[in-house]
């Protein structure tokens, strides 16, 4: 077997600038934290002293939330010991929400840490949780390159609040 190549000389430039690291004032996940009383406070499900979990504003499914720090950092081995455990306990109180307010069959918890891993904005970890159900990536995602996202954010918003454990606030 032959290997193929195909040429695309533009990509270049975007490998080369895709590893520059955002500044707090550049990145949409520390405004979105910054406005928690404002205009993003609909998205907020829980907000600890140094965590926050928020609805994501682009759900692969409904009842998709991120777990983040409220610090702007790209790493796990960034945070410090009280950021860590805050930050499990409260993917674990995620979990218990998603898995009350929806009853999926699964679900998935994850990071994708540096660009190369996957991260879309890699300089603010994030953690997320979302609930799966078997066959939720019907033929429209598969032919149309298309989710559809029956659920409106404010009401998956109202699901998880409603479930949100209340033991840790």
């Amino acid at each position: 077997m032959s290997l193929e190549r195909l040429w695309a000389g533009w990509r270049g430039t975007y490998v080369a600038g895709a590893g520059e690291p955002t500044t707090p004032e550049e990145c949409v996940l520390c405004r979105v934290v910054g406005e928690l009383d404002g205009e993003a406070a609909e998205q907020q499900l829980h907000a600890g002293e140094r965590i926050v979990a928020l609805l994501n504003a682009y759900p692969y499914n409904n009842g998709h939330l991120l777990v983040m720090p409220r610090r702007h950092v790209p790493d796990l081995t960034d945070l410090d010991g009280d950021e860590t455990a805050e930050l499990w306990a409260t993917v674990t109180d995620a979990v218990a929400a998603v898995r009350t307010a929806y009853e999926p069959g699964g679900l998935n918890v994850g990071l994708n840490l540096g660009r190369a891993g996957g991260a879309g904005i890699p300089d603010h970890l994030h953690v997320h949780v979302l609930p799966r159900w078997a066959g939720d990536t019907t033929f429209t995602t598969t032919i149309a390159g298309t989710r559809v996202i029956p659920e409106s954010l404010d009401v998956s918003g109202q699901r998880l609040r409603a479930a949100w454990p209340h033991h840790r606030t």
